[in-house]
């Protein structure tokens, strides 16, 4: 090893200018009052000039004397852990791997100092540079060594949690409370991130509340950057550099050697989206590595990581709602094994069918499962019919025990919420699913979807049609028309002809509601939007397909949809009428506005007629 053009190894000691004396003699002045050499030590150790040779020195020197460094010396050990030893040469690397072997040991009321030091190189060190005059600090994200100094620093946390094994307990609150702001730099955040998901590696006691941890900053990000506003700025950037290129030809126009095409962008346009799109990255590719071994599928690693998905799932992302991208964490470890996805089904099921739980988790758990039935490509038909079975019997007991109560049943999203959101999950799922169900063979697949008594569903005095999402009720009506399975078109019209409706009050009378809609535009696997990490989801993902008969998808109602409902499941679908049970008109009127909230496919995902 060379270190300023000398062999280091095979060379006798560089002479280092210091002052003082040893460390040892020096705790030993400061024991007897005199604080002198104390002083001069700390004020040497911070030199940021400090030679490779002297950080050597002085670190031999205190692990010969480690038994001292008491509490009572905390400054100094405290300027010890800020030596700058990360990055610099193998020698040094190892005796400060040394050093804080031996402190830890011996001084474990160091322990959380150490750990500290470590995660803080988990991010790039930060540099001042200077724009328009003013010195701005950043993190150094192109460092070209970052890779070995994180090397470096989890050899040291693996050296620590060796000689300490307790260390997993004061570990997690420090990489929690060093988890950098989620408006750093997507580098600084992804580097972060993987760093932490490293670790879980060799210390996997933490890995459940790491995923936690990491989760649920993403979702922070994800709920801020909603799908609107990443579509927003996807399509002002497509705008700017087409108006670019076309300035470009402009230019050039005499020179017909200029190519017209340019590569297409990887970065989103949208800051917060683009360090989503990072961490999604990271994410995905950790639950790829961890459920493979040698690139074979390892059944229990993934099984154990499943689990530990799940618990963070229900206590974080189930309960969010307008997440768009974090639930696709599972909806991506799911894919591996089609055990994996019918789990998953399960766990939602239960969740749907258990009256202890909260209403509004039994309401997401069924967005979950019907937006996951239409859209993950791996799950087959028959489960796709196993999951309608269970939806529909228990539908169907529900509207029984509303008819045999003896009471008038109304349009009541505030007490029968799970019952609409179930119904409107088996809507979805049809919708996306039929012709998969009849494709096979289209005699058995309606005998199927006829034993379903689709009808009584919707008929029933609930009036599902009424609470559910216009292009929802309006695609399922056209699709069961052309079959033949069931006519909503009467229902519909009737539905439009009330404005609002009108619920039994508690207190006796009648009583106008305008409660928000828990059902208003939450499909959790709405179609994925960032670039990088959607290319692993990609494959597995089912887009809308229209209908060939297009002409049945026009409601008989007349009325034409907005234009901008081009983003819908049909170009100009006509919107039923504002008396939707629970949506104010400024709600039902953002949803004519962002009709991709519904359940929809973005434009570049349609096919032309």
């Amino acid at each position: 090893m060379e270190i300023d053009g000398r062999d280091f190894l095979n060379s006798p000691p560089m002479k280092t200018v210091r002052f003082g004396g040893t460390v040892a003699e020096t705790l030993a002045k400061h024991k007897q009052g005199d604080s002198g050499d104390y002083e001069l030590l700390k004020h040497q150790l911070a030199d940021p000039e400090i030679k490779d040779a002297q950080i050597i020195s002085w670190l031999q020197e205190f692990r010969s004397c480690v038994t001292q460094l008491t509490k009572d010396h905390e400054q100094l050990i405290y300027t010890v852990l800020r030596l700058p030893w990360v990055g610099r040469s193998q020698p040094v690397v190892e005796e400060y791997m040394a050093f804080l072997s031996n402190l830890v040991s011996a001084q474990t009321v160091y322990l959380c100092a150490c750990l500290k030091m470590v995660v803080s190189h988990f991010t790039p060190k930060r540099v001042t540079i200077c724009e328009g005059g003013v010195d701005i600090s950043d993190s150094d994200d192109e460092d070209e060594n970052l890779p070995r100094n994180f090397d470096q620093c989890h050899q040291a946390l693996q050296l620590i949690t060796k000689y300490v094994p307790s260390t997993s307990r004061f570990l997690m609150p420090i990489l929690q409370e060093n988890f950098p702001f989620i408006q750093k730099s997507s580098r600084t955040l992804e580097y972060y991130v993987h760093n932490l998901l490293r670790v879980t590696v060799y210390i996997p006691s933490i890995r459940r509340d790491v995923l936690e941890l990491i989760i649920g900053k993403t979702l922070k990000l994800d709920v801020s950057a909603s799908r609107s506003d990443i579509e927003e700025a996807e399509e002002n950037a497509v705008q700017d550099q087409q108006a670019e290129e076309r300035t470009e030809e402009g230019l050039f126009d005499m020179d017909e050697d200029v190519p017209a095409a340019h590569p297409s962008r990887t970065v989103m346009a949208h800051p917060v989206a683009e360090r989503l799109d990072s961490l999604m990255a990271v994410l995905l590719a950790y639950i790829k590595d961890v459920c493979h071994l040698n690139g074979s599928f390892h059944v229990e690693r993934t099984k154990e990581l499943y689990r530990e998905l799940l618990s963070v799932f229900d206590k974080l992302i189930l309960p969010t709602h307008a997440s768009c991208h974090v639930q696709y964490t599972l909806f991506y470890l799911c894919s591996f094994r089609l055990a994996l996805a019918e789990a998953f089904l399960d766990h939602l099921w239960k969740i749907l069918q258990n009256p202890s739980q909260p209403a509004v988790l039994r309401q997401a758990a069924a967005g979950y499962m019907g937006s996951f039935l239409a859209r993950a490509k791996f799950v087959p038909v028959l489960t796709v019919r196993a999951c309608l079975d269970l939806l529909l019997s228990w539908i169907h007991r529900y509207i029984d025990s509303q008819d045999s109560s003896g009471k008038q049943a109304y349009c009541d999203i505030s007490l029968h919420g799970p019952f609409y959101t179930a119904c409107q999950a088996v809507f979805y799922t049809l919708i996306f699913r039929h012709g998969a169900i009849l494709g096979g063979n289209m005699k058995k697949g309606l005998e199927y979807l006829q034993s379903l008594n689709l009808e009584r569903v919707v008929m029933c005095q609930l009036n599902p049609l009424k609470v559910c999402l216009p292009s929802v009720t309006n695609m399922f009506a056209a699709i069961t028309r052309k079959y033949q399975v069931v006519f909503c078109y009467t229902i519909i019209e009737k539905n439009n002809r009330h404005v609002l409706p009108v619920v039994r009050s508690s207190g006796g009378g009648d009583c106008v509601t305008t409660n928000t809609n828990p059902l208003d535009s939450f499909f959790p696997f709405d179609p994925y939007l960032l670039k990088r990490s959607g290319q692993l989801i990609e494959p597995l993902y089912q887009v809308w397909e229209e209908l060939a008969d297009t002409e049945l998808l026009v409601t008989k109602t007349g009325q034409q949809g907005s234009r901008e409902d081009e983003d819908d499941f049909l170009c100009g679908e006509s919107a039923q009428s504002e008396g939707i049970v629970g949506m104010t008109p400024s709600s039902y009127d953002s949803n004519l506005r962002s009709p991709n909230s519904v359940g929809s496919p973005p434009f570049a995902f349609q096919r032309p007629f």
